[in-house]
């Protein structure tokens, strides 16, 4: 059974604070160590607990230069921001500094999950190129997001192994595996064994 991943949230509107908890407390791989975090008392919470995911409030951010300067300190947390209909230029601008994902508050609850697990990994969850202008989000869905048997091959394929080893290991067919990395590639962007490993590493030369 797998050590459960720590985690801290930031401050919440009441809704999205109480939604947050109880999905987070109805997984038994997901540990809340701290809640509720003001921005001002992020950085201390952060030393005490060590959590291995933040999740942070984009609308409780001071600044993007506040935000960069605390991914620097604590460059062994990951961090997912939920935001109000982010556009793309916001969402780019922080994975640049740093962060691991950058979603809709209106995300379902399982991506939300994927996007935790991704994130505790070490990968960024990037969001699909919108196909409307930035200003128009009222019907964006949020990023694609891995599935979970997605990010199994994911974390196999970051450790180097073969997609006849990845099949042995998870029990699948080896044309399984080549469909769920032309899935992964497809939702990462990336074209290749080489880009992925890549965009794992980005995250580690900050």
């Amino acid at each position: 059974m797998r050590v459960p991943v720590t985690m801290a949230t930031g401050e919440f509107e009441d809704l999205v604070a109480l939604g947050l908890e109880r999905l987070i407390g109805g997984q038994d791989n997901l540990r809340l160590v701290a809640r509720g975090v003001s921005w001002d008392d992020i950085g201390p919470a952060l030393a005490e607990h060590g959590p291995a995911v933040l999740i942070l409030n984009f609308g409780s951010l001071p600044s993007l230069a506040a935000l960069r300067e605390l991914l620097l300190e604590h460059d062994a947390t990951r961090v997912v921001v939920l935001a109000n209909r982010p556009s793309a230029t916001e969402c780019n601008q922080m994975l640049s500094f740093g962060v691991s994902a950058c979603i809709p508050k209106e995300t379902q609850g399982r991506d939300v999950i994927n996007a935790i697990h991704l994130a505790s990994r070490g990968m960024h969850v990037v969001p699909r190129p919108a196909e409307r202008a930035e200003s128009d989000f009222t019907d964006f869905a949020g990023p694609e997001l891995l599935t979970a048997r997605e990010a199994d091959v994911l974390e196999l394929l970051q450790n180097g192994r073969t997609n006849a080893q990845i099949a042995q290991a998870l029990s699948i067919g080896l044309e399984t595996v080549r469909t769920h990395a032309r899935h992964i590639y497809g939702k990462l962007g990336v074209g290749s064994r080489r880009e992925l490993a890549t965009l794992s590493s980005a995250r580690a030369v900050r």
